[in-house]
């Protein structure tokens, strides 16, 4: 199966495959004699793995150390579970972050006129930092 038809069954860009092979996070492809590469079945499902990782935020180092687990008959699902509420720890942090962001975006906005004066407390709270 050609790149082409790959990223049609996986949803993932013929451009990210080739970015997934050069990081090392996928195997290259194996080369046919005319030197396109030709995929397999089990390729698309890791692209479709790496992908669902990726919408839910994991790193593309977490999604490689998933990968490994994914692989790993032997593992330990504690190992996946820590990794996974580590990624939650992380998701509530920037939460956090963003909701702090909010508030200080309505006090400013709150305390603007939004009328013809020039003088704008949103851009003077910006400048103060």
């Amino acid at each position: 199966m050609n790149i082409g038809s790959v990223a049609e069954h996986s949803g993932v860009p013929a451009k990210t495959i080739r970015y997934y092979e050069e990081i090392g996070l996928i195997p290259p492809a194996v080369r046919s004699d005319n030197g396109y590469r030709s995929y397999r079945q089990k390729d698309i499902e890791i692209l479709r793995f790496i992908q669902r990782s990726r919408k839910l935020g994991f790193s593309v180092k977490d999604v490689g150390n998933l990968l490994q687990l994914w692989n790993d008959t032997e593992r330990a699902s504690a190992d996946v579970k820590a990794l996974a509420l580590r990624h939650i720890d992380e998701i509530e942090g920037r939460i956090a972050e963003l909701d702090s962001i909010r508030k200080t975006l309505l006090h400013l906005t709150e305390c603007c006129h939004g009328d013809d004066r020039p003088d704008c407390p949103i851009l003077d709270g910006l400048a103060k930092g």
